[in-house]
Parts: structure tokens; sequence; C-alpha cells
């Protein structure tokens, strides 16, 4: 059998750091025949629990929406509907029991267009009836940024758009949450939006979605204080939290992917660290929540490596703050009870 990507993976074994601690991985996704950057086509239940029982104690997940199993007909912005029935069904055969005690998929985040405004309704109804139990809402990218490289996913601006808006409004009426992926120079336009929907619960991925390759790359001195500043802002809106992880992603510019040997959760805690302080001490603990993002950090580094280095550098936290920031905030904002 040839030397595969897993393969690469092991050569980087450790010991699981403190087993016993719960956890809810509020952040992970799903897809089938998915071609891109990401050497997983494939991510379905069985490779996740290859990972969540790889030896830490991940009670419950939560998926993200990844514009993966879409209905291929129908009208375009009830096409997303797809991706929550199939979710549906992973989560399902997870709360069997069948393949362990965790339960994947707990809560479900799906993808419906605030740009429709006030007919979003329509497609959050959908969304709802295909997961009655498991929707909590929805994940809107809203990433723009002038690097010309950049997967830029919306127009200059969209946080204030008067039909987003809208649309934002009628996901908080129906008590549902916003998931928001982002580049990290719209974290200020992030603040004034989520003051303007403050009973709106949103969640910011990935550390705020820094970027440190294109036009960004050997720029830190720039970038990190437009960036901490850009924490600070969200941070003093009530109704944001923020996940921590994501920075296994090639676009934070550390080429932990590229290594003959990867990573171990010393070095990877001692970078992290910096980036994940700085938000849990704007937030606080119970405003923060720490994140897998697999696959696509998988890239980087392997789930059980991972969440060593998150057990290491939230070492001088108090037992209630970890509690928080590995298994209480996630439940919490996305109502899980399993």
């Amino acid at each position: 059998m040839p030397f595969g990507f897993n393969d690469w993976l092991a050569l980087t074994e450790e010991p699981t750091l403190e087993p016993e601690l719960p956890i809810c991985d509020p952040h992970h996704h799903f897809w089938d025949l998915r071609p891109g950057s990401t050497p997983y086509q494939r991510y379905l239940l069985h490779e996740l629990n290859a990972d969540i029982y790889s030896g830490h104690n991940v009670r419950s997940t939560v998926f993200l929406e990844a514009r993966s199993m879409y209905n291929a007909d129908g009208p375009e912005e009830l096409r997303p509907v797809g991706e929550v029935e199939f979710v549906q069904g992973l989560a399902a055969a997870s709360a069997s029991g069948v393949y362990g005690p965790s339960r994947a998929a707990a809560g479900i985040i799906g993808h419906a267009d605030l740009k429709l405004g006030d007919e979003v309704a329509a497609v959050l109804e959908a969304l709802q009836a295909a997961s009655p139990n498991r929707f909590r809402g929805i994940r809107h990218n809203v990433t723009w940024n002038s690097d010309p490289a950049w997967d830029n996913r919306e127009t200059e601006g969209i946080l204030a758009n008067a039909d987003f808006l809208t649309g934002a409004r009628e996901l908080s009426q129906r008590g549902l949450v916003l998931d928001l992926m982002q580049s990290f120079p719209q974290l200020p336009e992030i603040a004034e939006f989520a003051k303007a929907v403050p009973d709106l619960s949103i969640i910011v991925n990935h550390i705020g979605g820094v970027s440190r390759v294109g036009i960004y790359a050997g720029k830190d001195d720039e970038i990190v204080p437009n960036w901490r500043e850009g924490i600070s802002a969200v941070a003093a809106c009530p109704n944001v939290t923020i996940k921590l992880g994501g920075m296994g992603m090639p676009r934070f510019g550390y080429g932990w992917h590229a290594r003959e040997v990867p990573i171990g959760s010393e070095e990877l805690a001692e970078t992290m660290a910096p980036w994940m302080n700085h938000c849990i001490e704007q937030f606080g603990p119970d405003r923060c929540m720490f994140e897998s993002n697999f696959p696509p950090d998988k890239v980087s580094f392997s789930y059980n490596v991972m969440y060593n280095a998150f057990k290491r550098l939230s070492k001088d936290y108090s037992a209630t703050e970890r509690a928080s920031l590995f298994h209480d905030t996630a439940v919490r904002v996305y109502g899980i009870d399993v």
C-alpha cells in the first residue's frame, strides 16, 4: 500500500492529554466526492469517528455547512436544504449508538442566503422541516477582501446591505443563530452589523479569518495590530461569540501542511497561543469555543495533536473557564442536549 496522507499524520503520535475532559467540537464538515485543496474527498461519519474517538472525550459535535449535497434541482434558494437532509441522516445514525457514545452533528448549521431579505423565511422553514430536532441556524460566508487570490464569496460591504440585514432579523426572530465566515479586515464591519441585530446570536469563525499569505505575506507588523483591533471591536458586542481554530488551513501561512513530519502539540500550542489568548482575553471563556474545523485543518495536524495543543495552551485557565472553552460555550450557543 503506498504511503498516504494518514500515514504522514501517523508520523507524529502522542499520548492523549486529560482524556476525560468533556468536549463539544462545534465546527466540522461532512462531504463526499469533493474536489479541492484538502486531500479528503470523503469525510463522512466513519472518517469523523476515526478522529473523535482517537483519544479525547468528544461527547458531541456541530456540523457546519460546506456547500455539500445540495439538491440538484428545484428553486436555487432551496437547494441548500439537501445538505441538511443529508446530515440529518448521518446524525440519526450516530444517535443510534451503534458507532459509539458520541453524538455527531447534534447541532446542524445549514445555509440560506440572507440577501433574500424577508423571503429567506421560506428557506428557513424548509431547513427546519428537514431537521426538526437538530437544525440550529445557518452560516453565511461573507468573505471579501482586496487580495485578488482570495476566494471572495460576497461583495464588498455586504454586512450593511439592507436585504442582508432584513434576512438576519428573520433569522433572529426564529431564535436561530448565524455563523459567519469572514476575512479579518471585515471584523469592524461585523461589529457594526452585530449592533444592528442585537438579538441575533452571531458566531465568528476561525479567530476572525486571518490570512498571512498573498498580499498579507510577511506583513505581520501590519496585520496583527489590525486583527487585534478588529477582535476587540467584535468582542465589545455581547451577542457575538468566537471559534478558536482554523489555524491549520494554509491561508494562515505557517506551512505546517508541507512539513516532512507533522507538527507536535507543544510547538502547535506555542504558535497558537498569542492568537487564541487574545480572543479569550477579549471575549472571555464563556464566549469562546475550541473548534476542529476538520477536515480542512487536518492537512496540518491530527485530531489528537490538535486537542492536545488546545489543552496545553489553556492549562493556566481555571477548571470552569476550561469547561467553557472545550464544551459549555458550544453546548449553550447551539442548544445541544445529549
